[in-house]
C-alpha cells in the first residue's frame, strides 16, 4: 500500500497565516482538511503529520517512508488584496515538478481563483527546507489567501472542492511513482 504524508502547516503554536474578521488560522483550517481527506477520501495510507519543529519536520516524515508528500498551507499578504493558488516544489525534482503541475491544474479548476503557477524552490527560499531534504517528492500547496476575506469567504463555500481537488491529485500522482 502507499503511503501519503499530509502535513499540516505550522503548529499550534504558531498558526501561520490568520484571518481576524473569520477568526482562522492557517494550521486549523489545513488540520480540518487533512482529517476530512484521511476520513473520507477512501485512499488508505494517509498519515497526517505535524511539525514539532521546522528543523526536525523533514525527518520526520522520511520515518514515514511515503510515496508523495503534501504540504497543506494557505497564503498570506499583507495587502489583504492578493488572489489566488500556486504550488511550490524543489527545483530540482523531476517527480516533484511533475505533482506540482497536477495539484495546481486540479486546485486552480476546482476553486476558479486565478493561477499563480508551479514554483520552483531551492533549499534558500522559503519552504525550501522540507523540500530539499524529505526523500519523497513533496509540493507545498498554497491554494488561496487565507489573508484575503473576500477570498477566504469564498472557499469556505468550496471547501468540498478544495478537498476533492488533493484527492484526485493524489491519486494521479500515485500513479507516476
Amino acid at each position: 500500500m502507499s503511503i501519503i504524508a499530509l502535513v499540516v502547516g505550522h503548529t499550534q503554536k504558531r498558526q501561520g497565516a490568520y484571518n481576524k474578521k473569520y477568526d482562522m488560522s492557517e494550521f486549523v483550517f489545513n488540520k480540518m482538511i487533512a482529517n476530512w481527506i484521511q476520513e473520507y477520501s477512501g485512499i488508505g495510507g494517509i498519515e497526517i503529520v505535524y511539525r514539532d519543529t521546522y528543523k526536525e519536520l523533514p525527518f520526520k516524515i522520511n520515518e514515514l517512508n511515503p510515496d508523495i508528500i503534501l504540504s497543506l498551507h494557505c497564503n498570506a499578504d499583507g495587502t489583504r488584496t492578493a488572489s489566488g493558488s500556486e504550488t511550490l516544489y524543489y527545483y530540482s525534482s523531476e517527480l516533484g515538478k511533475e505533482i506540482a503541475t497536477i495539484t495546481q491544474k486540479n486546485v486552480v479548476d476546482a476553486l476558479e481563483l486565478p493561477d499563480r503557477g508551479i514554483k520552483a524552490k531551492t533549499h534558500k527560499d522559503r519552504g525550501g527546507y522540507l523540500l530539499r531534504h524529505t526523500k519523497a517528492p513533496c509540493v507545498i500547496v498554497e491554494p488561496f489567501f487565507l489573508t484575503t476575506s473576500r477570498e477566504y469567504k469564498y472557499i469556505r463555500s468550496r471547501i468540498g472542492n478544495l478537498i476533492e481537488a488533493y484527492v484526485i491529485s493524489i491519486r494521479e500522482s500515485l500513479v507516476l511513482v
